[in-house]
């Protein structure tokens, strides 16, 4: 038997109207600081308070993920410190930075509104 060559699709739209890759559909907050020229399409943001929102909401995500793993680590220093007084201040201290993390996660949208209106927007 003779091979049969190999199969070809149809092309459904004329070669550069599309980009060769589609942008993820999750793209998320962060998809405004971005600017990527892809052919036929631009990501951007429509305003500067898109950005600042988006912005916000990465930094927010960033800080709550950095103070879970101090959380983390204070944790597993304090359970593994087995009475070393300096072990012990160690972890205290990563619990402390935990706690800090927090907060400024959960105080950075409100930051962002007071400056936004300290700035007149």
């Amino acid at each position: 038997m003779k091979p049969r060559p190999p199969r070809r699709l149809p092309r459904r739209t004329p070669p550069g109207s599309q980009p060769a890759h589609p942008p993820p559909a999750g793209l998320g907050a962060g998809a405004a600081l971005v600017v990527a020229a892809v052919p036929g399409h631009l990501l951007a943001a429509a305003t500067i308070a898109a950005v600042i929102a988006n912005a916000t909401a990465w930094i927010t995500g960033i800080l709550a993920a950095v103070a879970t793993l101090f959380l983390t680590i204070g944790g597993l220093r304090y359970l593994m410190a087995g009475g070393d007084p300096g072990e012990v201040e160690k972890a205290k201290t990563a619990l402390k930075s935990a706690a800090i993390g927090y907060a400024l996660a959960i105080l950075a949208p409100v930051i962002v509104t007071v400056l936004k209106s300290v700035a007149g927007g």
